[in-house]
């Protein structure tokens, strides 16, 4: 049998599972929750502002931001506040600063920026709970109830098999990240506008020993920055897609499947804060999910990583997850 013909029956079961719908589902209700609440959250922070500035409204976003660096160096000087938390306050006034001096409005809010920002705030923890939801039962479930014995009976290489139901996957993902790119441009489009998309952005922004280092940051159009960010997102899609496909493999219950990587991503957040000193950490997958955080410079919790260092990381859990999935697959006596 021709390995399209197997991918084309692949997407069809996972349609009729119902699952990718299910996906879809929960992006339309919260990405219309997170775009409601993103235009709350960007009035009430302007009537603050203005409030502290003592007039009754403005549209000179100078004159906000002035306003917010004011706030935020004021909660710096706060004593309730523990370094961490500090050092990374402190990241953020740099890089309003540096936004003041190159004129680059951090308060506007349109499509493209929220399309992004919804990336960027879903790719560690969000967006994996998705892809474990497509991944986790494409093997473990046709384990459970049997039907997997009744595709092994044909005359098909096993490899060929584990192939076909891989590839599926890397395109349901595909899938997912177009559809919340639509989906989010479309909502957000009713707030804030469908323009953005060629407002200058600041990326390359460094954080070393606890300070923003601005040498290596480059100005690029939002549409260029958005891109960056959603490949990043495949690319992490790519990652934890594999990881859960080994263990559909490894563990015959699709229940114990989710449970298994979704704790383990909830742990990573956990191990991160608690555990930074301990010198394995970093090299865990769940650690090294942000990526996008290289790109906006935001505050690292573990001092040395980099972005190379992530991704090279990131990329051994993958190879080795596929590794263990074909050898395991196609040497396990599936039929007894």
């Amino acid at each position: 049998m021709k390995l399209f013909s197997l991918i084309e029956n692949e997407v069809i079961k996972m349609i009729a599972k119902k699952r990718l719908m299910f996906v879809f589902a929960i992006l339309v209700v919260l990405i219309s929750v997170f775009a409601y609440g993103q235009n709350h959250t960007t009035e009430r922070t302007k009537a603050q502002l203005t409030q502290r500035m003592g007039i009754a409204a403005t549209d000179d976003w100078r004159k906000l931001a002035d306003q917010q660096l004011i706030d935020m160096k004021n909660r710096l000087d706060s004593p309730y506040r523990d370094e961490n938390d500090k050092s990374s306050l402190r990241v953020r006034i740099e890089q309003l600063q540096y936004n003041l001096d190159n004129n680059i409005n951090p308060l506007e809010q349109s499509a493209a920026k929220f399309t992004t920002k919804f990336m960027e705030q879903s790719i560690f923890l969000f967006l994996p709970l998705l892809i474990i939801m497509l991944a986790a039962d494409m093997v473990s479930g046709e384990s459970s109830n049997g039907t997997i014995k009744l595709l092994l009976v044909r005359n098909v290489p096993r490899w060929k098999i584990l192939l076909s139901k891989y590839l599926t996957l890397r395109i349901l993902e595909i899938i997912v990240l177009c559809f919340a790119f639509v989906l989010s441009v479309l909502i957000s489009g009713f707030f804030f506008g469908f323009g953005g998309w060629l407002a200058p952005v600041a990326t390359g922004f460094k954080v070393i020993a606890g300070k923003l280092d601005t040498s290596t940051v480059l100005n690029v159009p939002q549409w260029h920055y958005t891109l960056m960010v959603y490949s990043l997102a495949y690319f992490v899609a790519v990652v934890i897609g594999s990881i859960s496909f080994m263990i559909s493999i490894l563990v015959k219950s699709t229940a114990a499947s989710i449970g298994i990587i979704m704790s383990t991503l909830v742990a990573g957040n956990f191990i991160s804060y608690f555990l930074s000193d301990w010198k394995i950490t970093r090299y865990m997958f769940m650690v090294n999910l942000r990526l996008t955080d290289y790109l906006s410079g935001s505050f690292q919790p573990i001092e040395g990583m980099t972005m190379l260092f992530s991704i090279t990381v990131l990329v051994g859990w993958t190879i080795a997850s596929l590794l263990v999935s074909f050898l395991y697959f196609i040497n396990q006596d599936i039929l007894v």
